[in-house]
């Protein structure tokens, strides 16, 4: 492959990266693509040498091949995990093998630019870290609580309006079909010695008039104002019924953003707030990889552009 091409590390079936790969392809910038968690063993070939040169070789998959010096950006969207295919303990070795080593080579690239580098992404999924972040950058942060003891969990339920939601939003099935685990209120009668059995995030609710996604690509913010039916808790289980627009990021907010995302090293971040009355912007989560497709439609945010600009320009940018 000619140039310095841009790897795109995701899932075979990505709609979000087709976008910035589509627009990389018009703008005649090289792409090489590939699922590390699935393509090896497959189509893909690595032979990565370390020395005095630093990192040389090539990645290859299928018919087109990299030279791994010459990578200008990784976009590390959605990879499938290394699962090893049977339980077998030989497979097993070389699903953890191939994670180590392909993965190691794909984060050690010099001179590339990162969107956003895998073990940086990998802290900063850890919401309890996020919280303190927030709140140290002067992000007003919801009173939360995380705990396996049900006697604690129950007094700070108790006396105010408290959401239960997961720490992390790990593939989740119901009958075999894929289902999500959302925010929701919690009765503190209904909490018994079951959460002994992991630790669980208990926030208090915050009285909120709409929600806030706010994606930001490199030093460039995009908010999009959510409004959901009233009742409602968490948007992303009443989709078909929301509304957007686009709005402005408050200065002191934007200021925080680019703050937290330094500290995690990270060059992207989709970020929910939810907003009261009286125009307070408080601090939800962040998720470092987050999805951000559908806003650029419904709220007229030019996100594919800001992504493929940065990763066009590498660590130039």
């Amino acid at each position: 492959m000619n140039g310095h091409p841009v790897l795109v590390s995701t899932e075979h079936e990505d709609p979000t990266a087709d976008l910035v790969i589509a627009e990389l392809n018009r703008r005649r910038v090289p792409v090489l693509r590939l699922d590390p968690g699935k393509d090896l063993p497959g189509i893909v070939t690595l032979a990565a040498r370390f020395g005095a040169d630093g990192l040389t070789g090539a990645l290859r998959v299928g018919d087109r091949a990299a030279e791994l010096g010459k990578v200008r950006a990784l976009y590390h969207r959605r990879p499938s995990p290394h699962l090893p295919a049977t339980e077998d303990q030989a497979d097993r070795f070389s699903a953890h093998e191939t994670r180590r080593g392909l993965g190691g080579v794909l984060a050690a690239l010099p001179d590339c630019l990162y969107l956003s580098h895998p073990q940086a992404i990998a802290r900063a999924e850890y919401k309890p870290e996020q919280l303190s972040v927030a709140a140290r950058f002067g992000l007003p942060v919801p009173e939360t609580l995380i705990t396996n003891d049900p006697a604690v969990a129950r007094s700070f339920t108790s006396g105010r309006p408290t959401i239960y939601k997961p720490l992390h939003a790990a593939p989740y099935h119901v009958g075999g079909e894929p289902a999500g685990i959302w925010a929701a209120v919690v009765d503190p009668v209904d909490i018994d010695n079951q959460v002994t059995g992991c630790t669980h995030l208990f926030q208090e609710q915050v009285p909120k008039v709409f929600d806030v996604r706010a994606v930001v690509v490199g030093d460039q913010v995009f908010c999009s104002l959510i409004r959901a039916p009233e009742g409602v808790v968490d948007w992303r289980s009443a989709y078909r019924y929301l509304t957007y627009e686009a709005i402005g990021c408050p200065d002191s907010v934007r200021s925080a953003l680019l703050l937290f995302l330094s500290e995690f090293g990270l060059k992207f971040g989709a970020f929910d707030f939810a907003v009261t009355a009286d125009g307070e912007w408080w601090f939800l989560e962040c998720n470092p990889n987050g999805q951000w497709a559908w806003l650029e439609h419904a709220a007229q945010l030019p996100i594919t552009t800001a992504i493929a600009d940065l990763l066009e320009n590498g660590e130039s940018a």
